[in-house]
């Protein structure tokens, strides 16, 4: 095939997956979840460039009783923070996690945000080897701001990326045919085995039945990208060889190993970022490990130490492993 047709076919099929995930960012958020996507947007001015919702609140669109997750991209570390510390820390590992809460028609709506420049979250979204943005960024999301056309163009194409790895990487460990449900149940199963936690299968299967109708879209559409084939309807042959096999089962190997350490360091500093940095801490140690924590008069007076306390304490009780 001519180069120059190779590229156009390779341009429809990208074109095509972009297509599959921008038609899911323009879902209609709950009013308070889009207040608090403009909250953000007024703190970071010109610097931020979208602002995406995701996550559990996302997928029962609702927010109530929950803390919705979103993801602030800006232009700039530096620029964005007005401050050098923060902008090394997000620099050196992003994301940084923040809280918000405001008032919204007499409750209280509550946010918990993440920080990353959009040049971070494109590279991140394609060629991280560990899966924490292209494996949240595969699942259904949606888009409460972008500034212009050009951030938006952006946030698509990472999200198309963030698909497309998703899929070339849990490939190798699927049978020699899969359907959409094998391909996100395991891939799934996978990246939260790479968190500090593992989710049991009973939640992925039934995380992956709530949004049934959106992933088999966009399955559809990473088929062609991918050069899957389509044995019957709705079941492709896997094109993994046997190298691709060996090669995969040890990656997913280092990146388990390689998540737990990155998820330790993420909460540590989360401690300095986030408001009510040890009750969160807590909060979110006992959920991913297990492991429920007391925050001594110590921990409240020292909040750093105490949170070195804390996770070495989850250590020797093993929620760690």
């Amino acid at each position: 095939m001519p180069a120059s047709i190779a590229r156009q076919s390779d341009a429809a099929m990208s074109a095509a997956l972009e297509s599959a995930m921008e038609g899911q960012l323009d879902a209609r958020a709950p009013d308070a979840v889009a207040a608090l996507g403009e909250v953000l947007r007024g703190r970071f001015g010109r610097h931020a460039q979208a602002v995406l919702f995701y996550g559990s609140c996302r997928r029962a669109n609702d927010d109530s009783g929950g803390i919705v997750d979103l993801y602030l991209l800006v232009d700039d570390y530096r620029a964005a923070y007005g401050s050098v510390m923060p902008a090394i820390a997000n620099r050196m590992l992003a994301p940084n996690v923040y809280y918000l809460e405001i008032p919204f028609a007499g409750r209280i709506a509550r946010a918990k945000y993440a920080v990353v420049s959009l040049d971070q979250f494109e590279r991140g979204t394609a060629h991280w080897f560990h899966p924490y943005l292209w494996a949240r960024f595969a699942q259904p999301c949606g888009l409460l701001f972008a500034a212009d056309e050009n951030a938006r163009r952006c946030v698509v194409r990472a999200l198309g990326a963030a698909v497309a790895t998703f899929a070339s990487r849990t490939t190798p460990r699927l049978p020699s045919e899969f359907d959409a449900e094998a391909l996100w149940t395991r891939g799934l199963l996978l990246s939260y085995a790479a968190e500090l936690r593992s989710e049991g299968p009973d939640r992925i299967r039934a995380l992956v039945a709530g949004a049934a109708t959106e992933l088999r879209l966009i399955t559809h559409a990473i088929a062609a990208t991918q050069g899957w084939t389509l044995l019957r309807p709705g079941v492709y042959g896997n094109p993994s060889t046997r190298g691709d096999r060996w090669a995969g089962a040890f990656a997913w190997a280092a990146r388990r190993v390689q998540g737990k350490a990155l998820s330790i360091l993420r909460l540590l500093k989360a401690s300095f970022t986030f408001d009510g940095g040890l009750p969160y801490l807590a909060w979110k140690i006992e959920r991913h490990s297990g492991v429920k924590l007391e925050i001594t008069p110590f921990m409240r007076r020292f909040p750093r130490l105490g949170a070195l306390g804390a996770f070495w304490r989850t250590w020797r009780r093993g929620g760690f492993r």
